[in-house]
């Protein structure tokens, strides 16, 4: 079993010596992928960017929150979803119970466009949480990976996920990602009719475009990027 979406197990001890003011938590997801990527993806990725981010900085790292908002991959086995609002009060819980301990601020690292519930919460925060990476996280990343693609084309299981996997955890990509690509730029119905009204396969993106090289490039982007709300929380 890959190790990809575990924490490295630390004590109070280590936790006390860090002294960090701010936590990560990386939130997932358990849905489809297409036929070359698994249904943790979300959850890998979302932990991957928060240990790089932890290799960086001083903050402490959390396990992740596994399983979200999936509603619109219900049409493919695997996948399992909870509500908006379970969400909401994970996430807040998790937050009331840092601060007792001594750490006022947290920043979710999501993984998983789908959680649209995470800017309400961060936003209810007033200053005490952060959402990242951000659509313009996101975007200096791909930049700077030579990532041509738009993010609405890219959408799902495809350059940038099939690339950060191919970077960090290759051994959870499966064979032919160099032909799963499908494209469906208009889904102004995603919401209502589900993934399924738009692909067959599951993925929505060019995978075949994908590189250790880009995913290794996305990463340092984000990492960087992590500096500016890491400073929005210390002011």
């Amino acid at each position: 079993m890959s190790d990809a979406y575990l924490v490295p197990l630390t004590t109070t001890a280590d936790v006390r010596d860090l002294g960090a003011k701010v936590a990560l938590l990386p939130v997932g997801s358990l849905e489809q992928h297409g036929p070359h990527l698994p249904l943790v993806t979300d959850t890998v990725i979302a932990c991957t960017i928060a240990r790089e981010v932890a290799a960086a900085y001083p903050v402490q790292l959390l396990p992740p929150v596994t399983i979200s908002c999936s509603h619109e991959h219900a049409a493919w086995p695997g996948t399992v979803s909870i509500s908006a609002r379970t969400l909401h009060a994970v996430v807040e819980d998790i937050a009331d119970s840092l601060r007792r301990s001594g750490v006022p601020h947290l920043v979710v690292v999501n993984g998983h466009g789908g959680n649209y519930v995470l800017s309400n919460v961060v936003q209810e925060a007033m200053g005490a949480m952060a959402l990242f990476p951000s659509l313009d996280d996101w975007l200096g990343a791909r930049a700077l990976a030579g990532i041509e693609t738009s993010m609405d084309t890219d959408m799902h299981a495809g350059e940038v996920e099939t690339s950060i996997l191919l970077h960090a955890h290759p051994d959870l990509v499966k064979p032919g990602y160099e032909t799963s690509d499908h494209v469906a730029d208009d889904r102004r119905h995603l919401l209502t009719l589900g993934m399924s009204a738009y692909t067959e396969s599951g993925v929505v993106g060019r995978a075949s475009l994908a590189s250790a090289r880009k995913g290794e490039d996305l990463l340092a982007g984000l990492v960087a990027a992590f500096a500016g709300h890491l400073a929005a929380l210390d002011g």
